[in-house]
């Protein structure tokens, strides 16, 4: 387990240096041809570049023990760090958007080989970045995230290596501006997606995946419980799903076992691994209340 999330923050690490060298050769390159193609690409990288530094960031943090006052320890950070990135991008997104419209009326010459170059240099280090934090990103948001993005960059540069062979071939120049315009859109949809997960994540929902009535079904299903209440269900980051419930239980022995078989059954069949249950009498059941405190002034209790 540890051993895994320390070759997840290293992978972080090594994938955040190498994009953050890429980016700044880009822009360079993107500034000196005037390439908006290349420094939407660039521009792009480097909202990559942020989220990869926030989410190594996050699972930096997600490390740190609990502690008397942060009881579940920084695992939140990893869902803090994807609606940060999120919103970053679809910020960087709209001021490309305007900058493409607005190049369209006069497109600057732009030379088709350097762009071309550039951009295959970013599709082999997208790649084997996306390779490197390959491993569980169906699971861990942040990792989904930077796995998700660093296809994506490939994917944008692959369309900056087409407008610079249009434009070199064909002289097509307003392939440049239109190639930033859809990287520009391709960014605010993947943006939305993250920020939507993300955003419910913060907000404690359910996570994907888990359905709160099935849950519910089958914890009223287990031996002696007569009613589920108080049942919540939400995302710890970093992996972890907790849950708390109240179940009203006929008062019999082997609560302990039942409740410990129940963690590891939430555990096993829905991947709910941080549950706190409470049990409470079902007095009704067994027709017994003599602590019962009575409520009622005119129903009192004579046990003769």
């Amino acid at each position: 387990m540890h051993a895994h999330h320390h070759d997840s923050t290293r992978a972080f690490a090594w994938v955040t240096l190498i994009n953050l060298a890429y980016t700044a050769l880009e822009a360079g390159y993107g500034i000196a041809t005037d390439s908006l193609a290349l420094l939407s690409d660039a521009l792009h990288n480097f909202g990559d570049v942020l989220g990869l530094g926030l989410a190594w960031g996050a699972a930096a943090l997600a490390k740190r023990p609990p502690s008397s006052r942060h009881t579940y320890g920084w695992r939140r950070a990893t869902l803090l760090s994807p609606l940060a990135n999120a919103m970053l991008l679809v910020t960087f997104s709209g001021a490309l958007a305007w900058e493409a419209v607005r190049r369209f009326a006069h497109p600057p010459e732009v030379p088709g080989i350097p762009v071309m170059v550039v951009a295959v240099i970013g599709i082999a280090i997208n790649l084997g970045a996306a390779w490197l934090v390959r491993g569980g990103h169906a699971d861990d948001l942040n990792r989904r995230g930077a796995f998700l993005h660093l296809v994506a960059d490939a994917a944008v540069s692959l369309a900056a290596v087409l407008a610079g062979a249009g434009i070199w071939w064909l002289g097509w120049v307003w392939l440049d501006p239109a190639t930033a315009l859809l990287v520009a859109v391709v960014v605010a949809f993947s943006a939305f997606g993250l920020l939507r997960d993300a955003f419910d994540a913060a907000m404690d929902a359910v996570p994907r995946g888990i359905d709160r009535s099935e849950v519910q079904a089958w914890l009223a299903a287990q031996s002696g419980v007569s009613s589920v209440h108080h049942l919540h269900i939400w995302s710890l980051g970093a992996g972890g799903i907790a849950l708390t419930a109240h179940l009203v239980r006929r008062a019999d022995d082997g609560q302990d076992a039942f409740i410990e078989r129940l963690t590891r059954e939430l555990d096993d069949r829905f991947g709910i691994n941080h549950p706190t249950l409470q049990v409470e009498r079902d007095e009704d059941a067994t027709h017994q209340c003599p602590q019962a405190p009575s409520t009622d002034p005119q129903h009192v209790h004579t046990h003769d």
